[in-house]
């Protein structure tokens, strides 16, 4: 099967920019500019917007593999590059003509802004306000974790609704909002470079027009446009971090030696049946992403199902095949240079973002048990 040409041309920004940049990134915690640069230009920050307006008319499952390839390079260029595509797809829904053709030309980066203080991974329970001022309403919230928040050009906000029923309201908040503060630098674990921080609203004044679907209509809009794309967006970024960590496993072991042997890490039976095992579980979560993509796209009955279960699935595979990983390449998996202990630690946070895994695991259970997901 030919490859797609987005996929070709993500391939070549991985190569050329993104995977030599991504020890730097990591290593300093810094926003890796360039790589995101060479995905505007490449048209690629433009993947979900629609035709009409300049884009490539793609869906989940586009965004889905895009991210996956960036993330076999550096997964924090392709978190960034997720959350992107997540609130892209409500504005392409929900947002402004202008903004819409920004982003399809590359020109403009927006993020999701949901997880807060005080509701914890419960992302369709906002605790942040949105008060009436004339044409305007005024925000006020503690966001804990934004992904980009010092680079991206709008956030995608949650708050409560400023008057109508229902859990939450959207809004399309420009990031130099007076009245915004983004929090100091991450320096933590994993996923180094996403300049993931907390943004405060204290009084951040946007007009009513700003409101991305009903007021109130919030959480309709997550759940029947965001949460698809972004469950198999990190399902991918997850499949990502086991092909480079199974790639990188694999070069360390065929070239490290046992001198006084005269043999490879290659040539004993304990490092092959790692390698094979760490194949067949990256294998197992592609396949299921695979699937999860084509129930989406086919309308199946079990889309929603797949769905939950593929953010689950992939992340906790992640988390396996990067531990072999390390186990695998021994002692010289600690050195930065083999790079599989980046892939080590990047891995581990799908299984705590939001809805975590713990959390998936109840959702799928509720929904084999016939009970409504969200309590």
């Amino acid at each position: 099967m030919r490859t797609p040409a987005y996929l070709a041309e993500a391939d070549r920004v991985v190569a050329d920019v993104v995977g030599p940049a991504a020890q730097e990134v990591d290593a300093r915690g810094v926003f890796p500019t360039d790589g995101i640069d060479a995905l505007a230009k490449a048209g690629l920050l433009g993947l979900v917007s629609a035709a009409e307006v300049g884009g490539q008319g793609q869906g989940a499952g586009a965004a889905a593999r895009v991210v996956e390839r960036l993330a076999r390079g550096c997964a924090s260029t392709a978190m960034v590059t997720c959350m992107h595509y997540a609130a892209a797809s409500v504005i392409e829904a929900h947002g402004p003509l202008d903004v819409r053709r920004e982003i399809a030309a590359g020109r403009h980066l927006s993020t999701l802004a949901f997880s807060e203080f005080g509701s914890r991974s419960h992302f369709w329970a906002p605790l942040s306000t949105a008060t009436p001022a004339g044409e305007d309403v005024v925000l006020d919230a503690r966001k804990s974790w934004v992904t980009s928040a010092s680079q991206a050009d709008s956030y995608v906000w949650t708050s409560l609704p400023v008057a109508g029923e229902g859990r939450s309201t959207l809004w399309l908040v420009p990031s130099r909002t007076a009245g915004l503060e983004v929090g100091p630098a991450f320096d933590g674990l994993g996923l180094r470079g996403n300049d993931s921080r907390a943004v405060t609203a204290s009084g951040a004044r946007v007009a009513r027009t700003a409101r991305l679907g009903e007021d109130g209509g919030g959480f309709d809009v997550l759940l029947g446009v965001i949460f698809p794309v972004f469950q198999v967006m990190i399902a991918g970024v997850s499949v990502g971090l086991m092909e480079a960590a199974t790639t990188k496993s694999v070069a360390h072991v065929a070239t490290a030696r046992y001198e006084h042997l005269g043999q490879t890490l290659a040539d004993q039976p304990v490092t092959r049946a790692g390698i094979a095992r760490m194949r067949v579980r990256a294998d197992q979560a592609a396949a299921l992403l695979t699937d999860t993509i084509a129930a989406l796209r086919g309308g199946r009955e079990d889309a929603l199902l797949r769905v939950l279960e593929v953010k689950a699935s992939a992340g906790e595979a992640a988390t396996e095949v990067t531990e072999l990983a390390m186990r695998v390449c021994g002692g010289s998996a600690f050195r930065k240079e083999v790079g599989v202990e980046r892939a080590f630690r990047d891995a581990r946070a799908a299984t705590v973002m939001a809805p975590t895994t713990d959390m998936l695991y109840d959702f799928i259970g509720r929904a084999l048990c016939g009970l409504p997901l969200f309590g």
